[in-house]
């Protein structure tokens, strides 16, 4: 007992030097990231302009995710404004190679009405079965029993409150083990039914939704790590967070699919207005928005006069019918299914903000438990239908976040004008359901739908232009053109171009000259980039390696310095995640920040180094980097041999751009890494690293950022048993290829 508990103490005293080392190396390199910035600085005041070296560096890094080995020489072979106009034409970049990663990505290839019958939701399939009367006996006795197990658990102890009302409190240990023994059944329950779920998955040849949203993660990384066409790929993720759209409500899993494919990636350096319009009738954004929603008031006005109208509109969806006297009457059949599937969605889904109704059964505020069953039966009354109207979201969005900027010009009463120009916005079948039943096209599915009869068709007046009546849908596209050729839209786009490509602060000077390329070009993207990569600031060497790295980039960037291979799994992006930015998980429709302060805390620098040596020792499923050919002392190395290493990797990964100071540094943590101490029992550098590693493992939970999105697989899933083995030795080359993918050089750009 008392050598166990010695090896306890030893343990903690050893996890908490681990603990100290490691933090001790996040301030180290934060440290040595603002000097070196202060000192780039100040040595910017003496350099006019950036070496031809560092000029290709700074190119390939804000162009891109960083260089390959090779590419340095190639770009200097072509020339940088060569390989700069090359970028900004990608359609004539060849790429098959990018392309070819993504062939077994089957979900990217899809329609999103293929998604609906592919990738089905559970509890929305098992609806569909059941009213088609095709509902499996035992997916039924599954789905009961975790509906009556919930229900059970539910319930109130009335016998359990009459004996603590009474002061019978030594059956507390009773009452306690009921409760656990309902916990467990609720659980068996819960088991049962997913296992059912995934053998009629199975048999039927389905797929869970979640492997839609893994698989689009995984061509993001495909692309960024192997596409030829490098600022393409750095515009779809720029673009991607300027119109945020968050995977993980309702439909917008399978409707994020065509969002990225055919929305964002045609556009990225085409006429603002067009991926502007792109984006406003993409069902992604329409649905995540809550635009396809959005109705006009006078609409539903008028029992006598709205029933014709929704004949009308049923008939528009629904699929022809056979001819003749049965055919006819099938289809009036349809017709009412129709209605009242229409009626039943719209209740589920809300038209608006508005409070779902009552349900029967429901306990009311201040109600004792039970007293509804006490009352007197009452016949049950029809759902009602709830109410409808304008949804201001879009709206709102499309002019503080999309264009003109929260600083813009515009007033409520501008916001109230534009939400009325996007009634009738929305979408075909938003959810799949009505092609599943054979309501309507299945085809159509989640395809965007201008629907005239929910349109406000009255006169507008948007930013001081009037919008005469009866424009229908070209209300919202003369909106767009407005917006798109707003001074505020030039400057607002301007901003935040200047920050993603030049940093964090531009100047108004270089904001203003953008701009007016902006506007002198009608918003051409590529016109607009083009202001900035011959800007002077854009080239300045106070801005090179001035932009911390955002996760996303800083994986992507590692895997392409190494010369690594990724199949794009989900294990990479769970490491994205860790870091902070989960692809497609940032709920507000701001997107990701890009700018330092969001990126640089103790805890994210942290997950960063845990990324860094799950990636140079191979511990991250689906991707490998080979560092063998570095390796020459055999997994122990003398100052010397250290020395020679940290210029080597530098040489890899920095192309020998590295600062005396981050060496010495290195070198230093290095050798202190080594140093026995009273508390460690670990005598080599090996262990050493790995003890590091699992003292910062330990404060995952405390540390990890809680911003953003959340979601990305799960801090305790595949990431956290791929992170780095409990003892398992790093060789010397793989620590200092990690430390220097750590460094400041490495972690700006």
């Amino acid at each position: 007992m008392k050598i166990f508990t010695n090896r306890s103490l030893n343990s903690v005293a050893a996890l908490r030097v681990r603990r100290a080392t490691a933090v001790s190396l996040a301030f180290v390199l934060v440290a040595g990231s603002f000097a070196a910035s202060a000192q780039k600085k100040a040595a910017a005041t003496k350099a006019a302009r950036l070496s031809d070296e560092q000029r290709i560096l700074h190119v390939l890094n804000r162009l891109g995710f960083g260089a390959r080995p090779g590419d340095v020489e190639r770009v200097r072979k072509i020339g940088v404004e060569r390989y700069i106009e090359q970028q900004l034409a990608p359609d004539k970049i060849e790429d098959s190679a990018a392309e070819a990663k993504l062939r077994g990505l089957s979900s990217y290839w899809m329609t999103t009405a293929e998604l609906y019958r592919k990738y089905p939701q559970p509890g929305r399939l098992l609806r569909a079965l059941e009213r088609q009367g095709r509902l499996p006996a035992d997916l039924a006795d599954a789905r009961e029993n975790r509906t009556k197990g919930a229900n059970e658990a539910s319930k109130p102890d009335m016998a359990g409150a009459k004996q603590d009302a009474e002061g019978a409190s030594s059956n507390d240990a009773a009452a306690t083990m009921k409760a656990g023994e309902s916990g467990a059944a609720q659980n068996e329950a819960r088991k049962d039914y997913r296992q059912a779920i995934q053998e009629y998955y199975r048999e039927n040849n389905l797929l869970q939704p979640a492997r839609i949203t893994a698989e689009l993660q995984s061509s993001r990384i495909l692309r960024a790590a192997y596409s030829e066409r490098q600022l393409q790929e750095v515009l779809v993720d720029f673009w991607t967070n300027h119109f945020n759209v968050y995977a993980n409500k309702g439909a917008d899993r399978w409707l994020l699919v065509s969002y990225d494919r055919d929305t964002i990636r045609p556009h990225t350096l085409g006429k603002f207005k067009d991926l502007l319009l792109a984006t406003a009738q993409s069902p992604a954004m329409l649905f995540f928005l809550d635009n396809y929603q959005s109705v006009s008031p006078a609409a539903g006005r008028g029992g006598a006069r709205m029933r014709p109208r929704v004949k009308r509109f049923s008939e528009m969806l629904a699929i022809p019918q056979a001819g003749g006297e049965a055919g006819a009457e099938q289809q009036q059949g349809g017709r009412r299914r129709g209605r009242m599937n229409r009626r039943r969605q719209l209740m589920r889904e809300g038209a608006n903000a508005g409070a779902a109704p009552e349900m029967p059964g429901a306990q009311k505020q201040g109600e004792t438990p039970g007293a509804q069953a006490q009352e007197t039966p009452r016949p049950q009354q029809q759902p009602r239908r709830m109410r409808r109207g304008i949804n201001e979201n879009y709206a709102r969005e499309l002019m503080e976040l999309h264009t003109l900027g929260v600083e813009g010009g515009y007033t409520q009463k501008d916001v109230q004008e534009v939400a009325r120009c996007f009634t009738g916005w929305t979408i075909f079948d938003p959810r799949g359901q009505g092609g599943a039943a054979g309501l309507t096209n299945p085809e159509r599915a989640g395809t965007f739908f201008f629907n005239p009869r929910l349109h406000d068709d009255g006169e507008k007046l948007v930013l001081g232009h009037k919008i005469p009546a009866g424009g229908g849908i070209g209300d919202g596209m003369l909106v767009l053109d407005i917006l798109s050729k707003h001074p505020s839209t030039a400057k607002f786009i301007a901003t935040k171009l200047a920050r993603r490509f030049v940093s964090d602060n531009p100047t108004p000077a270089l904001v203003e000259r953008i701009a007016s390329a902006y506007t002198k070009s009608d918003g051409d993207i590529r016109t607009t980039l083009r202001a900035i990569f011959a800007s002077p600031e854009f080239n300045a060497p106070e801005n090179y390696r001035a932009k911390i790295k955002t996760p996303f980039e800083l994986a992507i960037s590692a895997v392409r310095s190494l010369g690594g291979e990724t199949t794009g799994a989900p294990a990479l992006h769970q490491w994205i995640a860790r870091m902070g930015e989960p692809l497609y998980q940032y709920q507000a429709p701001t997107g990701y920040p890009d700018t330092a302060e969001h990126w640089v805390n103790t805890g994210a620098l942290l997950e960063r180094m845990n990324f860094a040596l799950a990636l140079v020792g191979n511990r991250i499923n689906g991707t490998r980097v080979d560092l063998t050919r570095f390796d020459s002392a055999g997994g122990t190395a003398t100052g010397a041999d250290k020395s020679r290493l940290i210029e080597q990797f530098a040489a890899v990964i920095l192309q020998g751009d590295m600062s005396e100071r981050t060496k010495a540094t290195l070198l230093k943590q290095l050798n202190e890494a080594t140093t026995p101490t009273a508390a460690a029992t670990t005598t080599n550098a090996a262990n050493s690293t790995a003890s590091m590693t699992r003292a910062a493992n330990s404060d995952d939970d405390a540390m990890m950022p809680r911003g953003g999105g959340g979601g990305g697989g799960g801090r305790r899933g595949g990431a956290r048993r791929e992170m780095v083995a409990a003892n398992a030795p790093i060789p010397e080359a793989a620590r200092i290829a990690a430390l220097i993918l750590g460094s400041p050089e490495f972690q700006r750009q």
